[in-house]
């Protein structure tokens, strides 16, 4: 398949919109959504079912219901985004092809469910929701749009139960990754999960670390925020917390070839961590005596970071340098569809790029880390 553009980019670095480009793009964060509750019922035991029907989710946190709230107004998700047909944004796949795919030569998009298997506090209930959106995942969207792919949500609380789930899915081709949260009831660094990161290594999988999840703790160090735009700030904050935890724990000398996507986290911090990390394990080597790297190296190694939300200095060139001191090599582009925040690949980066280095953000990474063929 050629790479090559029929004519040059843009001044904002992505190809211009009338016009089309051989270099097809893989977008790493598509939300799928269900177009009523009713979808998961055939996935579900009886069981399962009148649960519930009887009790509810039982899920954590003062926003369970996530309708009152702006951040979920109206549903988190561009307005543009519904589909004429009925249902919520996400929810058809015939809508998907024309607004995204189609719309920006989309080969390949990896299917991100937002984590509502994960949000009861029964892991029973978690284990049997993750099972059932993985199944709708690919009787829904997969199996109707080839270029989709489904990620493996598993019961991130339950390590027993995420590793049986990793194990039934990974040799599914209509599979790409393992899907966690960043807001977790520890860090995870933390032994509990290690056997779902053993498990991501031995059938070869990555894992997409996205932002949120059910944790009931605030979402800020101070407690909770006071406006919609704080909060929304602050929901990339978990994801330095987790890589400082995943790198000091020893997670990656332990599994070296594991392969962890941040996604929706930003990535602006990235080098600071860096240098801070090392700077303090310089001076306090004695604490974690095992690390075998300096812990930027393991930023460089075992992280990469999607696009969305893209950070947007003052100055362009500040991105080209942040780009030059992260790697190249460890950015894939995603567009968060469809929610209000979504980033079109067409304007999000707004800087020149040379072939190459397009080739690299917007399809060569991916095509590295994931499993599409």
């Amino acid at each position: 398949m050629s790479l090559t553009l029929e004519r040059d980019v843009d001044t904002h670095g992505g190809p211009t919109r009338d016009l089309k480009t051989r270099l097809r793009i893989i977008d790493c964060d598509i939300h799928p959504y269900l177009r009523t509750p009713r979808d998961l019922d055939p996935f579900l035991s009886a069981r399962w079912r009148q649960h519930l029907a009887e009790y509810g989710k039982g899920t954590r946190g003062i926003y369970a219901a996530r309708g009152t709230y702006p951040r979920f107004m109206p549903n988190t998700c561009r307005r543009d985004a519904w589909p004429a047909g009925g249902g919520l944004p996400g929810s058809d796949v015939d809508f998907i092809r024309s607004q995204h795919l189609d719309a920006n030569d989309v080969e390949f998009g990896v299917l991100e469910p937002l984590l509502e298997g994960n949000a009861p506090r029964n892991v029973e209930l978690q284990a049997a929701l993750c099972s059932a959106f993985n199944d709708w995942q690919v009787t829904h969207f997969t199996d109707i749009e080839p270029r989709l792919r489904a990620s493996i949500l598993v019961p991130q609380d339950d390590a027993e139960a995420a590793v049986a789930e990793i194990e039934r899915r990974a040799g599914d081709r209509r599979f790409a990754q393992i899907q966690l949260s960043s807001r977790t009831p520890e860090p995870l660094g933390r032994k509990r999960y290690w056997a779902i990161f053993a498990a991501a290594e031995r059938v070869n999988l990555p894992i997409g670390l996205h932002v949120g999840g059910p944790s009931a703790a605030a979402p800020s160090a101070s407690g909770w925020p006071s406006f919609y735009v704080e909060e929304h700030q602050v929901l990339s904050h978990s994801m330095p917390t987790q890589a400082a935890s995943l790198i000091l724990e020893g997670v990656f000398d332990r599994y070296p070839n594991l392969k962890i996507i941040l996604i929706e986290g930003g990535f602006a911090w990235v080098p600071t961590l860096g240098w801070r990390l090392d700077a303090n394990v310089a001076k306090m080597r004695s604490e974690v005596p095992n690390l075998k790297l300096k812990p930027s190296e393991y930023l460089r190694r075992n992280l990469w970071y999607a696009t969305q939300p893209i950070e947007e200095p003052e100055y362009p060139q500040h991105l080209r340098t942040l780009f030059d001191w992260i790697g190249w090599d460890r950015i894939v582009y995603s567009s968060d569809y469809p929610h209000w925040d979504y980033d079109d690949p067409q304007r999000a980066i707004k800087i020149a790029m040379s072939e190459a280095e397009r080739r690299a953000i917007f399809r060569h990474n991916a095509e590295q880390i994931y499993r599409f063929n």
